[in-house]
């Protein structure tokens, strides 16, 4: 393993590790946040360069939000890529819950085309942001990760980001409940996504 990937690696446990979602007894197979966490109200911009509000774009749907970079080479093509392959084999009625966010730690290299063809390349309906520098930092801290940084690199465009390795999985009501590291099996996917699912929708009040 290379010392940027040890990076990376080290920055993943480190964000797993954090005392905000230490795993418990239940019905999950990711790690259950202490205190689940609203979603965090930010607008991005989305691949085809339109703005995307998370909160309002992602309303009533079970959403798996995922802070990476284009050029990983392990983390975050390989999460994608197990998602996807679970959700393919899910009903059209289940598939519908779901909303897949991928939100680029490095802007200065994930133009709109790229990102927008490296997501998709993994499931047509997967959603690819950006945004500025503060925005995406604020995103991460309000969920408790470490926020992604640049590594060393021999030349300049020859970099990766130490980001965190975990997904986010908020429930159709808005709230952080778990949290998935790198190494979720498929398994463990088709397992959870069902239950996620099932939690329910906040009750909208009436006049």
């Amino acid at each position: 393993m290379t010392r940027a990937l040890a990076a990376i690696a080290a920055l993943a446990v480190i964000a797993c590790g954090s005392p905000r979602a230490e795993p418990q007894v239940g019905p999950y197979r990711g790690a259950e946040f202490d205190v689940p966490l609203l979603k965090p109200d930010l607008t991005f911009i989305d691949s085809h360069g339109a703005a995307y509000p998370l909160v309002a774009k992602t309303a009533g749907k079970v959403t798996l939000l995922f802070f990476g970079f284009t050029h990983c080479p392990d983390i975050c093509p390989v999460h994608l890529a197990n998602i996807a392959a679970v959700l393919d084999k899910l009903p059209d009625e289940v598939q519908r819950e779901v909303i897949v966010v991928f939100v680029t730690t490095d802007p200065a290299r994930d133009s709109l085309p790229r990102l927008h063809a490296w997501i998709k390349g993994f499931h047509p309906e997967f959603v690819g942001l950006t945004g500025p520098d503060a925005t995406v930092r604020l995103a991460q801290t309000t969920l408790g990760l470490v926020p992604a940084e640049r590594g060393h690199a021999p030349t300049r465009d020859d970099y990766v980001m130490g980001h965190a390795g975990q997904v986010i999985a908020f429930t159709r009501d808005g709230m952080a409940r778990v949290q998935y590291p790198f190494g979720t099996r498929q398994r463990d996917w088709a397992h959870d996504l069902p239950l996620l699912i099932a939690v329910e929708r906040p009750v909208q009040e009436t006049d």
